[in-house]
């Protein structure tokens, strides 16, 4: 699948946002390391969320692969780290028949790099841990 600059945006939102940890085993990783990745909870195909904070978390590639390859292990693992409710909302609103256009991931992208933004300077005021941020979707 191919990735947007709206993709891209969000995608440092997420691992920044975690200040470049593994949301699962708790790993750093360095800015630049391509070993943290943005691992969508329902697959991106699902426009209507896939922009969507909820439905990312920041996870180094050994758990991202366990995260895809054991679907009813991970199930039980993000139901506890978000909520039964929030799978519920999410599993809603990618069931939504909301067409997203290619207009709009323009939109979608700026967000998400003034988002960007707001969080690395929360980090240079001595922010630590997760820091939360304004979700497009």
């Amino acid at each position: 699948m191919k990735t947007s600059p709206a993709d891209q945006a969000f995608s440092k939102c997420i691992r920044a946002a975690a200040d470049y940890k593994c949301q699962k085993c708790g790993n750093q990783y360095d800015k630049s390391s391509t070993g943290l990745h943005c691992s969508h909870n329902f697959s991106r195909r699902h426009k209507t969320i896939r922009w969507c904070k909820d439905n990312a978390l920041s996870l180094c590639f050994s758990c991202h692969q366990w995260f895809g390859g054991e679907p009813l292990e991970s199930g039980k693992w993000l139901e506890a780290k978000i909520g039964e409710a929030m799978v519920d909302i999410l599993i809603e609103k990618k069931r939504a028949k909301y067409k997203i256009p290619k207009t709009e991931e323009k939109e979608i992208a700026k967000h998400y790099r003034e988002q960007l933004k707001i969080i690395n300077q929360k980090r240079i005021d001595g922010a630590v841990g997760f820091i939360d941020f304004e979700s497009y979707q």
